[in-house]
């Protein structure tokens, strides 16, 4: 879906290097498929590199479009209104879930980890979600508690966190507990910040 969205960018991004990480994306994609076709099951150190890869790969590429946007954006637009609207749309979903990517393959080891791996042998967490800490919660919140049902993060929740960071620039209901973690989400928030600051000001110069 991201790749999709990247690749479909108007002409004037750099089509040369969207044709190239799109293609580069998709190569690296095929690997991991074959590794795991049906369900989040197997995984090699060389696997989670070329998953994680693909993740940043996406994140820099989109943040070279966001650049090239802004640009743009700040020296009269293409001449199409509606086009600049839709690019920016297209560059912050891309942003949201390209995030959501790489949040879900670093924290704790990455998807197959936390499936698989015993809790107590689980890499040091990122993130900090509210089941992590609702064990001592009233009965009914408790009994959804990682403690209790062995909970972990699926993508979605990943998704939901990287939406809500890109729409509120901070933290919402998850927090950041490593330095990465808190890295990441400051480019996020901070280019997601920078992208709405430049289509409210477009839009309003439309409106003139």
């Amino acid at each position: 879906m991201a790749l999709a969205l990247y690749a479909t960018l108007p002409g004037t991004f750099l089509p040369g290097l969207r044709y190239a990480v799109v293609g580069i994306g998709l190569t690296m994609l095929i690997p991991v498929v074959l590794l795991n076709p049906h369900r989040l099951r197997h995984q090699s150190r060389w696997s989670k590199y070329v998953a994680t890869g693909q993740a940043l790969l996406l994140v820099a590429a989109n943040e070279v479009a966001l650049i090239q946007l802004i640009i743009l954006l700040t020296t009269g637009g293409s001449g199409s209104g509606s086009r600049d609207l839709l690019s920016a749309l297209q560059v912050w979903a891309t942003n949201v879930i390209a995030f959501a990517l790489v949040f879900w393959e670093l924290d704790r080891g990455g998807p197959v980890t936390r499936r698989h791996a015993p809790r107590k042998e689980l890499p040091a967490a990122d993130f900090r979600f509210p089941q992590d800490e609702d064990r001592d919660a009233v009965e009914e919140v408790a009994s959804r508690s990682s403690e209790r049902i062995d909970w972990v993060a699926s993508f979605f929740d990943y998704f939901y966190f990287s939406l809500s960071n890109s729409m509120a620039f901070s933290p919402t209901d998850t927090m950041p507990l490593s330095l990465r973690a808190k890295g990441l989400m400051a480019v996020e928030s901070f280019s997601a910040f920078v992208l709405l600051a430049l289509v409210i000001a477009r839009a309003v110069s439309l409106l003139r």
